[in-house]
């Protein structure tokens, strides 16, 4: 056995020591990557850059091959995340200036703050700007600390950030300057609220913006002696720190021996985005999958997905069957304890979860669509409209409105290389029929919707 053998073996059995105490609902951390891609992590293949505590935990619980985010860009993948609704249903479609969610909008973090948790989001929101009715702290969360708006998110030294909605000011970063690092702070903050909270069930939403472009991180540590660029660094960086923040969890976790009692899930928001100068082949951010961000190829939506709960889920497990972010909130709800509400089209994926036998899930449908977003008319532009469908191993993908779909087995094809739709009229018929009725309408943002409030500056960076 070599020493990271035995190291896996020691945390894992220390991990699964430490058993759920009888009946208390579990604690549940959601950690978030931004943009990671599926081939980000060493557990799914990475072979240039470190995330020890994503690979461990990937050791110590049950990791998933074929998990999907909720679109193939971030704010309504995030929607799908909080709503339960695939992206046809989702309140939001498009990224944009922030769409807000709705009063009428029901979210995972609202049902468990319902049930008795203590909630908290930290980094990135993106489904409603500071004192708007989808401001996280009108939609569940009794704490944030981050980027309401998506845009500002992509500023790493901006001059302030949201405590709930009221606004901090960053003075060390006034003027352009770099004095403050923005995720170093929500870092600090996802601790604190473990800390804080550790006496009582809470949900933490570890929403953070690495490795999201630009990147400008404050050091290239731990890999300022590589023989690469000043760009590749950059970006390894930030993606080991990303990493590190999820393990400062962990140690928190343990510190208040609360590692039996909780459920850690690990993901990105979508697919990998293309880097600078091809650097996204350098490090393959998307591993065997075609294309990346914005699209609903397997590169643009299939995520890394792991899930950890000494107990429950069985060390070292890697499963391929399908499940995406829709699934979240009924699986959260199973966990937790509370009724998961009717009409959603997520499914409780806690027998997966915890290895047990379960009906097949291969026979339903899932869905993604990429929407683009007109900031004169500030409406999604219909022609646009990307549609993606995996039923089982079939994957059809529809590039915009009229053009025949695409048909792919992923069993035999996860990059999508060959397209087999002309010998497949009967699963062609099948996933046309589907489509007829996978989506509603978006709603109407400009006019004609009397609920919708929203703010049409974008925040100074």
């Amino acid at each position: 056995m070599n020493r990271r053998d035995f190291l896996n073996t020691a945390l894992t059995g220390a991990v699964a020591s430490r058993a759920a105490q009888p009946g208390r609902r579990p604690n549940i951390v959601l950690f978030l990557y931004d943009d990671l891609g599926y081939g980000g992590l060493g557990c799914y293949g990475q072979q240039k850059i470190r995330t020890p505590h994503s690979d461990r935990l990937a050791v110590e619980g049950a990791r998933w091959t074929d998990c999907y985010a909720g679109a193939p860009v971030c704010a309504p993948s995030r929607s799908v995340l909080m709503s339960g609704q695939h992206g046809g249903h989702a309140p939001v479609r498009a990224n944009a200036q922030t769409i807000p969610l709705l009063p009428s909008d029901r979210t995972v973090a609202a049902m468990l703050q319902q049930a008795g948790y203590k909630t908290g989001a930290f980094g990135k929101w993106g489904l409603g700007d500071a004192d708007t009715t989808g401001s996280p702290v009108r939609k569940g969360f009794d704490e944030f600390f981050g980027y309401t708006h998506q845009t500002h998110a992509h500023n790493y030294w901006p001059e302030y950030l949201r405590d709930g909605d009221k606004k901090v000011p960053l003075p060390g970063n006034a003027g352009g300057r770099k004095g403050a690092y923005a995720s170093d702070l929500i870092a600090d903050s996802m601790v604190s609220f473990v800390d804080r909270h550790h006496q009582q069930p809470f949900f933490l939403f570890a929403s953070i913006t690495l490795p999201h472009a630009l990147f400008h991180p404050p050091s290239d540590k731990p890999y300022s002696s590589q023989p690469w660029t000043q760009a590749q660094k950059d970006y390894a960086a930030m993606v080991t720190d990303a990493d590190g923040q999820l393990g400062r969890i962990l140690e928190r976790l343990e510190h208040h021996k609360l590692s039996g009692d909780t459920m850690v899930v690990c993901s990105s928001d979508n697919g990998g985005s293309t880097l600078p100068n091809g650097d996204h082949e350098f490090f393959e951010t998307n591993g065997p999958l075609r294309d990346y961000k914005g699209t609903v190829y397997e590169g643009g939506i299939r995520a890394p997905m792991i899930v950890r709960w000494p107990g429950h889920t069985q060390p070292g497990r890697v499963s391929s069957t399908p499940w995406y972010f829709a699934d979240f909130l009924p699986t959260v709800a199973s966990f937790a304890g509370f009724a998961a509400p009717s009409g959603i089209d997520g499914i409780s994926m806690r027998d997966e979860i915890e290895g047990k036998p379960s009906p097949a899930r291969d026979a339903r449908f899932m869905y993604w669509e990429q929407n683009g977003w007109s900031a004169k008319t500030r409406e999604l532009v219909p022609e646009s409209l990307q549609q993606g469908v995996r039923h089982g191993d079939w994957k059809a993908v529809r590039k915009t409105p009229g053009t025949p779909l695409e048909l792919y087995d992923l069993k035999k094809d996860a990059g999508e290389s060959n397209n087999i739709a002309a010998g497949s009229p009967q699963t062609i018929r099948m996933i046309e029929d589907y489509l007829k009725t996978a989506r509603t309408q978006p709603r109407t943002h400009s006019n004609g919707n009397p609920e919708w409030v929203g703010r049409k500056d974008l925040p100074k960076t």
